[in-house]
């Protein structure tokens, strides 16, 4: 998919005889095509690009389960060297 290409450019007529054929092309290339009336822009062609509806549950299935993770484990979860460790000083 080459999203920096300049979009393919061809007249109506030629879309209108190819037209199956082209929106193949677009599903399988990802780019865009230009349609063009009496050498004017008038539609663009392009891939559909399905988006979730919310951002709620769009990565489900991209996970898997592996073990508990709400039991606690016997981990100090402390700095390793306790000089590292930051004293509150009271005044």
């Amino acid at each position: 998919m080459s999203a920096r290409a300049a979009p393919r450019i061809i007249k109506a007529a030629e879309f209108k005889a190819k037209c199956l054929e082209l929106m193949d092309d677009v599903a399988a290339s990802g780019d865009f095509i230009v349609i063009t009336k009496r050498g004017k822009p008038v539609a663009k062609l392009g891939p559909v690009v399905d988006r979730p509806a919310s951002l709620f549950g769009f990565l489900r299935g991209n996970f898997t389960h592996v073990g508990d993770i709400i039991t606690p484990v016997d981990v100090d979860w402390g700095p390793a060297e306790p000089a590292i460790r930051v004293r509150r000083q009271v005044r």
